[in-house]
C-alpha cells in the first residue's frame, strides 16, 4: 500500500510502498477514501526537520535538556549515536481521514465492515491506503455527509474543543485570530451556536471567506482601528472570548486578544503563536488565558486512545470521540460546510507534489485534501522486498529475522548485529511497517512485513529477535520455537506466572515440522520477488533449538574482570543501585499489562547476581517506598543456595545527570565496584589497587550478540543456560509478589508443577 513518510533528519517527504497493517483486537482496519492534509502542523514539521541540529535544538530545548543529562552521564560517543538515530527515521504524516471499515478487531462491537467512518490520531489516522485504528479514534459518518467533508473531522474537533474552552454563550461575541483552516472551521460552529462572530487575517481571500461562510465581521488585522471596529461591533464592551488560531512565532495575536477582550473575557489558544503573555491588559482585565489540548478529553491518554476505555458521559460529557461525532452532526445538519474551504486535490500517488506545494507557499491553499483508490485491499502475507535475493548464502551462515523495530533495535542490536561474520540479514517486523521498513532499508534486510507469520514461515530464517512490547514477549517466543527458530528475546522473558510457563512448555514441545515449505493454500512461504532466485537453505550445525534473552550485562569486560576478581572466595555480598529514572504516564512501559519496570528492567540485575555468584536463587523479600505496592521502584534482597546475599536498590527518584548503575562487590578480603559499566576498582588485601576504565561504557550487547549467533552457527549450548533463564525471570515475578504480600516469597513455591515436569522430562532441574 502507498503512505505518506517523512524523514525526520532531511525532511523530505515521500510516497513509499509500505506493507499492509495488522487488525489487532479494539481496533478497526479502514480503506481511506479522503485524508485531509493540516496544512499548519505539518508544514511546521517539515520545516522543523529541514533545520539543522541547533536549530532543531532552539525548537525543542526541552529535548537539548534530556541530552546534556546523557552526555553528562553515559559520554559524548553513546550521545551522539542515540541522537543520530532518533533523527534517521521517518515518520507518517497525516491525523484526519475518512474510510470504509474492512476489518473489525476483538472486542469492538460499534463498527461492522462496510461502514463509512471518520478517524482521528497521529499515527493511525494517516496518509495512507489502509489504516489501523483503535475503536475510540473512530466514529460513524452520518448519511448525507460526503467523504470529503468527513476528512475534516480531526480538524473540526479541534476547533470545536477550542470553542468549548471558551465557553460561549448565544448572543455572546466571539472573535476568531486566524482564519485558516482551524479559524474558518470555528467561525462557521460559532454561528451555528447563535454567536455573533469577529474573523481577523492577513490574508484578503481568507477575510472574503470567512465572511462568505457566516462571519458578521471580517476585518485585516493589520488595518488602521482594527480594535475601534470591534469595540463598535460589540456595543463598547469588547468580545465576550478571543479564539486564536493562527500559526505564527509572533507574539502580536496574544497582545492583540487582550485588547479586544472585554473585562473578565477568555481566551483560548487553539493554534500556534508566541505566548509572552504580557501581564498589564491582562491583570486589568482579570483576563482567563487557556490553551486548549487538541480534541478534547482523553487526547493523549493511552488507557483511553489506545486501549478503548472510554469516560462516562455522567463525568465526562465530551471527550475526543464525542467531539468528533458532534462536528460531524454540525456538518450533517447544514451549519458547517467544510468543503466550502477546499482549494487543493491530490491522488495519493502524487502527494509529494501536494507538500512541495505548501512547503514553497507560493500560491495561495487552504484545504488540501489527498484522495484514494477504493480498490486497494488488506494484504498481511505479502512482505515488501527491500533488497535482491539472487545471491545464495553461504554455508554456517545464520538467517536472522527481527519482529520489533523500536528505538532499542535500531540503536543497539542491529548496529552490532550488523557487524558480524556470518549473519544474513532476512525479514524485520513492525504493527504499521513503517518502522521496520526504515530500518530495513538501513540495515540491510531482505525484506519488511507488518505480521510475525512472515519470517515464522520463511526457511532462510533461523533464528528470530524479539523486540517488542514486554506483554508480547512470551507468547511470540512460544511461537518462533514451535517454528523450530532459535529465539532472542529482549528482556524480559515474560511477564507473568502464566507465560513463563508457558514459554517452559513451548520449548520441550518438539517444533513443527520445517520440510514443507508451503502454505495450505498453495502459495509460497518465503517473499519473492520478480527475477531473483529462489533462496538455499543454510546448512547449520545441527543443534537443539536455543533460546537467549537479552541479559547483555554479563557479557561487559568490565563486568567479566570483576567477576574473576571475586572468583572462588566464598559467599557474596553484593549491592547493585539502579537510578532508572522516571519515564512519562503516557509511556507505553507503564500500562499495568506491560508487567511494571520491577518485571521489565529489575531482571537485568537479578540475572547480574547469578552471574557472579554461579547460584541459584532461594528467596527474594522486597519492599517499596510509600504504600509499597508500586512494580516500577523497590529494594529487595535475595539469598542464594551458596549464601551470598544481593542487594538492589531500583529507584526512579534520582536525577537523570547522576550515574545510573553501581555494583559493589564483597568477598573474602576483596572488594569490586563497578561505575556505569565505565569505571572499575578492585582493592584486595593488603591495600592492592587496581582502576580500570573505558573511553565509553560497554554493557556487552556486542559480546552477548557474538556468543549468541557463534552458539548457532558452532551448534553450541547457549551463553546462558536456560535454568538460568527461567530463574531470573521467576525472580523478578516473585520480587513483585514479595511486595504485594509485604514478606518474602520463596521462588521454589511459586511454580512447583512445572519444576516438576522439567526435571521429569527434560533434565533442566530447577533444584
Amino acid at each position: 500500500m502507498k503512505q505518506v513518510l517523512q524523514n525526520l533528519k532531511t525532511g523530505q517527504v515521500r510516497v513509499e510502498e509500505l506493507p499492509s497493517p495488522v487488525l489487532r483486537s479494539g481496533g478497526i482496519l479502514v480503506r481511506t477514501a479522503a485524508s485531509l492534509v493540516s496544512a499548519g502542523t505539518e508544514r511546521m514539521l517539515m520545516t522543523l526537520a529541514k533545520k539543522g541540529l541547533l536549530g532543531k535544538a532552539r525548537e525543542r530545548p526541552d529535548l537539548v535538556r534530556k541530552v546534556l543529562a546523557k552526555l553528562r552521564r553515559d559520554g559524548f560517543l553513546a550521545t551522539f549515536a542515540a541522537v543520530r538515530e532518533q533523527l534517521d527515521r521517518e515518520i507518517p504524516l497525516g491525523y484526519s481521514v475518512c474510510g470504509e471499515v474492512i476489518g473489525v478487531g476483538a472486542g469492538v462491537r460499534e463498527f461492522s465492515v462496510g461502514q463509512r467512518v471518520a478517524c482521528a490520531g497521529a499515527g493511525y489516522a494517516n496518509h495512507a491506503e489502509l489504516n489501523y485504528v483503535p475503536r475510540l479514534l473512530a466514529v460513524p459518518v452520518p448519511d448525507g455527509v460526503s467523504t470529503e467533508a468527513a476528512a475534516y473531522t480531526t480538524v473540526g474537533a479541534i476547533a470545536l474543543q477550542g470553542i468549548r474552552n471558551a465557553q460561549p454563550q448565544m448572543g455572546e461575541t466571539v472573535v476568531v485570530i486566524g482564519l485558516g483552516l482551524l479559524g474558518q472551521l470555528a467561525v462557521q460552529m460559532l454561528k451555528a451556536s447563535g454567536c455573533r462572530v469577529v474573523g481577523l487575517d492577513v490574508a484578503s481571500g481568507r477575510i472574503d471567506l470567512a465572511a462568505a461562510q457566516g462571519a458578521d465581521l471580517a476585518l485585516d488585522v493589520k488595518a488602521e482601528a482594527v480594535a475601534e471596529r470591534v469595540r463598535q461591533f460589540t456595543r463598547g464592551r469588547g468580545a465576550d472570548a478571543v479564539l486564536i488560531t493562527a500559526a505564527t512565532a509572533s507574539n502580536a495575536p496574544v497582545e492583540l486578544a487582550a485588547e479586544l477582550a472585554r473585562d473578565r473575557a477568555r481566551v483560548v489558544m487553539v493554534g500556534v503563536t508566541g505566548m509572552t503573555i504580557p501581564r498589564k491588559p491582562y491583570y486589568e482585565k482579570e483576563l482567563t488565558f487557556i490553551v486548549s489540548r487538541s480534541y478534547g478529553p482523553g487526547r493523549y491518554d493511552p488507557e483511553y486512545e489506545e486501549y478503548g476505555h472510554d469516560y462516562p458521559p455522567g463525568y465526562v460529557r465530551w471527550t475526543e470521540n464525542r467531539n468528533l461525532e458532534a462536528f460531524l452532526d454540525l456538518v450533517a445538519a447544514g451549519g458547517v460546510r467544510p468543503e466550502a474551504l477546499t482549494t487543493h486535490r491530490f491522488p495519493i500517488a502524487e502527494a509529494e507534489k501536494a507538500f512541495a506545494m505548501i512547503l514553497r507557499g507560493r500560491e495561495p491553499y487552504l484545504g488540501v485534501v489527498l484522495t484514494y483508490p477504493q480498490r486497494i485491499e488488506p494484504q498481511p502475507a505479502g512482505p515488501i522486498v527491500l533488497r535482491s535475493a539472487a545471491l545464495p548464502r553461504s554455508t554456517g551462515t545464520v538467517g536472522v529475522s527481527f519482529v520489533g523495530a523500536g528505538s532499542f533495535a535500531r540503536a543497539v542490536l542491529l548496529p552490532h548485529l550488523a557487524k558480524l561474520p556470518g549473519v544474513a540479514l532476512r525479514g524485520i517486523v513492525s504493527a504499521s511497517g513503517i518502522s521496520a521498513r526504515s530500518a530495513g532499508k538501513k540495515f540491510g534486510f531482505a525484506y519488511c512485513a507488518s505480521g510475525p507469520q512472515q519470517v515464522l514461515d520463511d526457511p532462510e530464517t533461523d533464528a528470530v529477535f524479539i523486540v517488542t512490547r514486554h506483554s508480547q514477549h512470551a507468547d511470540m517466543a512460544c511461537q518462533a520455537l514451535a517454528a523450530g527458530k532459535a529465539v532472542f528475546v529482549e528482556k524480559p522473558l515474560a511477564v507473568s506466572l502464566e507465560q513463563l510457563q508457558r514459554v517452559r512448555e513451548a520449548f520441550l514441545e518438539p517444533p513443527l515440522s520445517r520440510g514443507d515449505e508451503s502454505r495450505s493454500d498453495g502459495s509460497s512461504s518465503g517473499p519473492e520477488e520478480k527475477g531473483t532466485a529462489p533462496p538455499d537453505s543454510c546448512s547449520l550445525p545441527p543443534a537443539s533449538r536455543g533460546l537467549m534473552v537479552g541479559f547483555n550485562r554479563r557479557f561487559a569486560p568490565l563486568a567479566r574482570t570483576l567477576k574473576e576478581f571475586a572468583a572462588g572466595r566464598g559467599p557474596m555480598m553484593v549491592h547493585y543501585r539502579c537510578n532508572a529514572g522516571q519515564i512519562p504516564t503516557d509511556h507505553w512501559l507503564a500500562s499495568a499489562e506491560e508487567g511494571g519496570r520491577i518485571i521489565g528492567e529489575a531482571c537485568h540485575f537479578f540475572d547480574f547476581f547469578q552471574y557472579l555468584t554461579d547460584s541459584e536463587p532461594l528467596e527474594v523479600y522486597a519492599s517499596a517506598p510509600g504504600d509499597g505496592a508500586s512494580a516500577d521502584e523497590a529494594q529487595a534482597t535475595v539469598t542464594f543456595r551458596d549464601g551470598s546475599v544481593c542487594h538492589l536498590l531500583y529507584t526512579t527518584q534520582g536525577p537523570a545527570s547522576f550515574s545510573k548503575e553501581r555494583i559493589e562487590v564483597f568477598a573474602a578480603g576483596r572488594v569490586g565496584v563497578l561505575e556505569d559499566f565505565r569505571l572499575l576498582w578492585l582493592e584486595s588485601d593488603g591495600g592492592r589497587r587496581q582502576r580500570r576504565r573505558l573511553f565509553r561504557a560497554d554493557k556487552g550487547h556486542a559480546a552477548e550478540l557474538a556468543s549468541f549467533i557463534g552458539a548457532l552457527r558452532n551448534g553450541g549450548s547457549m551463553p546462558i543456560p536456560l535454568e538460568s533463564l527461567f530463574w531470573t525471570t521467576l525472580t523478578s515475578l516473585a520480587a513483585v509478589e514479595s511486595l504485594r504480600r509485604r514478606a518474602p516469597v520463596e521462588l521454589a513455591t511459586l511454580m512447583p508443577t512445572v519444576k516438576d515436569r522439567l526435571a521429569a522430562t527434560s533434565g533442566l532441574a530447577l533444584t
